[in-house]
């Protein structure tokens, strides 16, 4: 994982507790505030990389996971949340465990005025949805935040979504080559 080596200490962090904790399979779409864990699950022989074409997608593959007994988890950015809100039902009616990493855009330094509105609405979407929502904007409270939100997941059986804050991923630019 050469190309890993140059991430911040918080994304090796996230996937140190996914990987601790016996997660099996990650469901995402491709987002550079992911970047680390996504590259560590595909160099990972023990981790299926699930790659979504959509975010609800990734809802249905989690819970499928469950089912077959294997803990997976999905990632997300906070655009993604609006797509998902009709397939987080299933989790609800169904009482599966959940747990999704959603980086936050929309805030610190946003460019891109299409960002904002579901970026200001995501904690409340989440929480209408019956989804325990858990924050981190700091480099150091990320594991943490993770592992608790880990452990409120597939320990006491909840749904719970972990906030990456902008802050974390910083500034963000189009870039003409």
């Amino acid at each position: 994982m050469s190309s890993t080596n140059t991430a911040p200490a918080w994304q090796k962090e996230v996937f140190d507790v996914l990987r601790a904790g016996d997660v099996k399979q990650i469901a995402y779409v491709p987002d550079a505030g992911h970047s680390y864990a996504i590259r560590a699950a595909i160099d990972d022989p023990t981790i299926e990389d699930v790659v979504l074409t959509t975010e609800e997608e990734g809802v249905g593959v989690v819970s499928g996971a469950w089912l077959g007994g294997q803990r997976a988890v999905l990632l997300m950015q906070s655009s993604g949340v609006g797509n998902c809100v009709n397939m987080f039902s299933l989790l609800e009616m169904c009482r599966f465990p959940f747990l999704t990493l959603v980086t936050m855009r929309g805030e610190y330094a946003e460019f891109n005025p299409w960002q904002i509105p579901m970026g200001s609405a995501t904690q409340e979407a989440l929480e209408l949805m019956g989804i325990t929502v858990f924050r981190a904007d700091q480099p150091e409270e990320v594991g943490e935040v993770v592992s608790a939100a880990f452990d409120t997941a597939f320990l006491a059986g909840e749904r719970v979504a972990v906030l990456l804050g902008q802050t974390l991923i910083g500034r963000k630019k189009w870039e003409r080559k």
